[in-house]
């Protein structure tokens, strides 16, 4: 099983490509995701869709695009194309993360015409009807697109992604090249995480590691949205402090030369999909100068790190995430660990 995602301005010609594509590889489907913003604009309420500017912004239409496109694979097998804009890396990586935790691989190719292109079919394109109120449109207006596009194509999309430039060849054309291209080899499989989803609830160890200002290590996982902990599930038999030391060093490269001191210990309640489970953190310890400098992250896994001070953090992790961290600076300027469920202390 395995996804070929066709990504691309609003006007490349994707979905035109994709059903002259599924004609060419055998035993593949088309799966449009216009198809779950459309159902999400009809299901959700006027005031959740107005909190957002678009579709793609709601956690749920990420979630469902992947969970349909696993469903329909394991209901279908074979080969799913997948024509959709994608033109923000933080989804991009939530989407493709979510499918390679199902042992799904992502193909993904990118149609890139000439702008001049885009620019005259946005042209000769109407202007979308106005919604009901409280809706989102679905696709928002060619022209609107195409500075955000142009930047994703310059900072990330590139070198992420396998470009086809369709501008001098009929849809059909252009289907054998991305055929062509897969076939071959040219297209590999997407470099990311594969992080299984939990069946149950599960034991995670996080570290808080701190530079000379007390500044707190936060890294930004590629698998899942939000700024997190150095940190990760405990392996079945492994203690949870070594499995802390062991993913600080997988994802920074730093060895701590000793075992980490627990701050709190968290139940996080099951909140559908996830299981919920407790979570551990643990004091790293300040890093010299030169530790920090030497930070390293791997690519499929980590997107970035950074030192964030408490009200930095505030505003970079999730809300229950950040209270985890606040009770354990609390707890380690006090010298005592703490027992927290849902991120409120008890006891």
């Amino acid at each position: 099983m395995t996804v070929v995602w066709i990504n691309g301005a609003f006007g490349a010609g994707k979905t035109t490509t994709a059903r002259e594509l599924i004609e060419l590889i055998p035993n593949s489907t088309l799966f449009d995701p216009e198809v779950v913003g459309a159902a999400l604009t009809r299901l959700l309420p006027a005031k959740r869709l107005a909190e957002v500017g678009d579709v793609q912004d709601l956690p749920i239409w990420r979630r469902l695009v992947v969970d349909t496109a696993a469903g329909m694979l394991a209901e279908l097998g074979g080969t799913l194309v997948v024509p959709m804009t994608l033109l923000r890396q933080e989804y991009r990586d939530e989407i493709f993360g979510g499918l390679a935790a199902r042992r799904i691989p992502v193909h993904h190719l990118v149609l890139a015409p000439a702008e001049t292109i885009l620019r005259e079919r946005a042209a000769g394109r109407e202007a979308p009807p106005v919604p009901p109120d409280g809706e989102i449109p679905v696709g928002q207006w060619s022209y609107d697109h195409l500075e955000p596009y142009r930047a994703a194509l310059a900072s990330w999309l590139a070198a992420d992604a396998h470009l086809v430039d369709p501008g001098a060849l009929t849809p059909y054309e252009t289907a054998v090249r991305l055929a062509e291209a897969v076939g071959s080899g040219a297209v590999p499989v997407c470099d990311i995480v594969q992080t299984p989803e939990p069946t149950a609830e599960t034991l995670a160890a996080g570290v808080l590691l701190f530079d000379e200002l007390d500044r707190v290590l936060l890294v930004d996982p590629t698998y899942k949205p939000g700024w997190e902990f150095p940190g990760g599930v405990v392996e079945r038999g492994e203690a949870p402090a070594r499995a802390g030391m062991r993913e600080v060093a997988e994802e920074t490269g730093i060895q701590l030369r000793e075992v980490p001191r627990l701050l709190v210990v968290d139940w996080e309640r099951p909140a559908p999909p996830g299981f919920g489970g407790l979570r551990l953190l643990f004091d790293g310890g300040r890093l010299a100068s030169g530790e920090a400098s030497r930070v390293l992250l791997p690519g499929p896994e980590l997107r970035a790190w950074r030192f964030a001070t408490e009200q930095e953090a505030a505003e970079m992790l999730p809300p229950v995430r950040y209270e985890r961290l606040r009770w354990a600076l609390r707890a380690r300027e006090r010298g005592a660990a703490l027992y927290l469920e849902a991120g409120v202390p008890l006891g």
